[in-house]
């Protein structure tokens, strides 16, 4: 069963840690711009972007919560959705913990690995973690991602206890997509967070893969 995605009221305004994915994100990736542009938000160094290690950087990850000064909302792309993933499964066995440091998550464009993964590297995030995630979350799916078709994106949501958004046709979600700020998922980040985020109104531009109405898919 899905959480409903009311975030928690927190006096602490959280921190916004984004997860990037296999190789990292560069400077036209949303996750770069946001980290510039939004209050309080900043990237999890996984390190070994090119070689990743499942457990380290689930380790690097809980490292990262951890330390953060309040509450946390985690913004992640590709393999990061496994990475958070795994990390709920390994931190906080058996459903919420009352207090818990993470109170939402937006998964971004996640990756199969499992079926026909197109990385080899990406097998080694498999299994994906069977449980439902322990916090309110959206798991973001694009029509013609060439790692995770729609369908596989329905099953993992439900997997996950996530709700599903339909991000129309943007490839990977990644910055060749070319979304810029990405208001769609700006949009999306306020669902799970306690108090929303301005969505600033980028100059307009050819991009018929973003949206800027939300658009579920049933899980």
């Amino acid at each position: 069963m899905a959480h409903e995605i009311n975030a928690p009221r927190d006096s602490a305004q959280p921190v916004i840690l984004t997860v990037p994915g296999l190789g990292n994100s560069g400077p036209g990736h949303w996750q770069t711009i946001w980290e510039a542009r939004l209050p309080r938000c900043r990237r999890v160094d996984l390190g070994l972007w090119e070689d990743p290690h499942r457990n380290t950087w689930v380790n690097k990850l809980n490292l990262a919560i951890q330390r953060a000064e309040g509450p946390v909302v985690l913004a992640a792309h590709s393999l990061g959705c496994l990475a958070v993933a795994w990390w709920a499964e390994y931190e906080q066995p058996g459903g919420p913990v009352e207090g818990g440091k993470v109170i939402g998550a937006l998964l971004v464009a996640p990756p199969d690995v499992e079926e026909r993964p197109l990385d080899r590297r990406l097998t080694r995030f498999a299994p994906v973690p069977e449980s439902a995630l322990p916090f309110p979350s959206v798991l973001v799916a694009s029509r013609n991602d060439p790692y995770l078709t729609m369908g596989q994106a329905r099953r993992l949501a439900r997997r996950w206890g996530a709700r599903l958004a339909d991000a129309g046709e943007a490839g990977h979600i990644n910055a060749a997509s070319e979304l810029g700020d990405w208001a769609f998922g700006r949009l999306l980040l306020n669902t799970v967070l306690p108090e929303p985020l301005p969505v600033v109104q980028e100059t307009p531009r050819a991009q018929p893969a973003a949206r800027d109405t939300l658009v579920w898919q049933r899980a």
